[in-house]
């Protein structure tokens, strides 16, 4: 990589975790020249996240990137997950039938190197041991320089995606500023063995001090602390056994002995959002967009579902097939539901507090967890199934932003459901019925994109035809505007040679 030959990639992705991965293997699924760099050598084993929400599990089941067994889980009935609210028991998350289990526990680095194979399987160059350390864009594309094993090398780039962590070069470097929450508690975490498990049971435990959560791995248990008392002094500092022992004899109000660290890290409650997930040719996912106080475990979920909105609409830039408004539309849908999330973090948050009032807000949330039977509000804010993109024409009709629940499809082809027809990648117009041939002639201009579909009429889409974007959502369906002015919107004028 070294020298005055720069390395050349259609897309460039700067970070490896999970989300950078899952970018570059849905990139590379579409034939986009991907590269990707990663300043680790190897996955980390660090506990990070372990949990994938309803919407998030669905969107990856639709693209085939669901690991192991989570793959055949469909069952024909709702299934539901209990979950929990600022750590309040009693929350129920339901996802529609024929749809996978609503909350997928997955550890982080599991996930990530399942996307690795999967990126490299498609074509993607997975670049190890490289750190961005510039970004430049100009009118015809980007150029990176990094940081590798052999010295300094420069990479060019059309586009570059930043998913490299709340501390993300491509965001500063790139000058996107960014809405900022500061810090107002401290907490711990870390992996370490306790000298009588039974000290500290697994779960949530609340005193007037603060909070312990507690998780048991064979004779290893994972700790959290929360001290609303004050944010760190310095949040840089390393941390010790003796701090995370004194913290949590502090919170439980009794010596709890402890051996053997790993992982030890601090965190808080600043919250940040990036003022534009694109500038010009560079965009932003995951926590280099976003990052929040990770109760409720919306974190990973949240940047899969940027990868999962962004990728397509990149590929169809780059391969000339993208609407004039396409990649604008990331920020437009992505923006407002990151803010959504973080809104609601700091309302758990308000929730976990010490104090009488907050203590009279816990009594109150418990009873409206008890009252929500897992299709509520709060079910819907920590889950994402109650998202609706805005329509950026106007003219997608009734159910446009809507997305499509998981149902048998019979075809000329056989029979198949949403989730398997997915797979591929595009866009499709599904034709139900004898009236939906006119839907098909009005979209013969972009026969070359879509996947035109003859499907037998079924309750579960009471439609005469649907437009179906490839994240799962829906963008027309028949009502006051023409099927040619969204797909217009969505990948240009279209080529009648081609349709011809």
């Amino acid at each position: 990589m070294q020298g005055e030959h720069p390395i050349r990639a259609q897309v460039l992705v700067a970070g490896g975790g999970p989300v950078g991965m899952l970018v570059a293997a849905e990139l590379a699924a579409y034939g986009v020249d991907t590269v990707l760099l990663e300043p680790r050598t190897e996955v980390s084993d660090q506990p990070k996240a372990t949990t994938l929400h309803a919407r998030a599990v669905q969107s990856l089941a639709r693209r085939g990137h669901l690991p192991g067994p989570a793959r055949l889980s469909y069952g024909p009935e709702p299934a539901s997950s209990a979950f929990h609210f600022a750590g309040l028991p009693g929350l129920t998350i339901t996802a529609p039938p024929h749809e996978p289990e609503p909350v997928l526990k997955c550890a982080q680095a599991d996930l990530e190197r399942h996307l690795e194979t999967r990126a490299r399987t498609a074509g993607a160059r997975i670049l190890r041991g490289h750190r961005v350390t510039d970004v430049e864009q100009d009118g015809s594309g980007v150029r990176v320089t990094a940081e590798g094993p052999q010295g300094p090398a420069v990479l060019r780039a059309d586009y570059v995606v930043g998913a490299d962590g709340a501390r993300s070069t491509v965001r500063t470097r790139s000058g996107i500023e960014s809405d900022t929450v500061p810090a107002t508690v401290s907490a711990l975490m870390g992996t370490v063995t306790l000298a009588d498990p039974g000290d500290l049971p697994k779960g949530w435990h609340r005193t007037p001090r603060g909070w312990i959560v507690a998780k048991h791995d064979g004779d290893r248990t994972h700790l959290r602390t929360l001290n609303c008392a004050g944010p760190h002094e310095d949040r840089r500092r390393p941390v010790t056994l003796d701090e995370l022992h004194d913290e949590v004899a502090h919170i439980a109000g009794r010596d709890i002995a402890m051996h053997s660290p790993h992982w030890l890290s601090r965190f808080s409650d600043f919250a940040r959002l990036a003022r534009t997930f694109g500038r010009g040719r560079v965009f932003l996912v995951g926590d280099a967009a976003h990052v929040h106080f990770p109760i409720g475990g919306q974190g990973l979920s949240t940047g899969v579902l940027d990868a999962l909105n962004l990728s397509w609409k990149l590929a169809h830039a780059v391969q000339g097939t993208a609407g004039t408004g396409l990649l604008a539309s990331y920020d437009a849908e992505r923006r407002p539901l990151a803010r959504r999330v973080i809104d609601g973090t700091l309302a758990q948050l308000a929730l976990m507090r010490p104090g009488p009032e907050a203590e009279a807000l816990r009594t109150v949330f418990t009873g409206l967890l008890a009252a929500e039977s897992g299709s509520g509000h709060l079910s819907g804010l920590i889950s994402a199934q109650d998202t609706v993109l805005p329509d950026p024409t106007g003219a997608g009709g009734p159910a446009a932003g809507t997305y499509l629940a998981n149902t048998a499809l019979g075809t000329p082809d056989g029979d198949t459901d949403v989730i398997r027809l997915l797979h591929d990648g595009r866009p499709h117009l599904l034709l139900l019925g004898e009236k939906a041939g006119r839907h098909r002639e009005a979209s013969r201009a972009w026969a070359g994109i879509l996947h035109s579909v003859e499907v037998r009429p079924t309750p579960a889409v009471p439609y005469e035809a649907v437009l179906l974007r490839p994240d799962g959502h829906l963008a027309w369906v028949p009502g006051d505007g023409e099927l040619g002015q969204v797909l217009t919107a969505y990948f240009g004028p279209g080529t009648p040679a081609t349709a011809g």
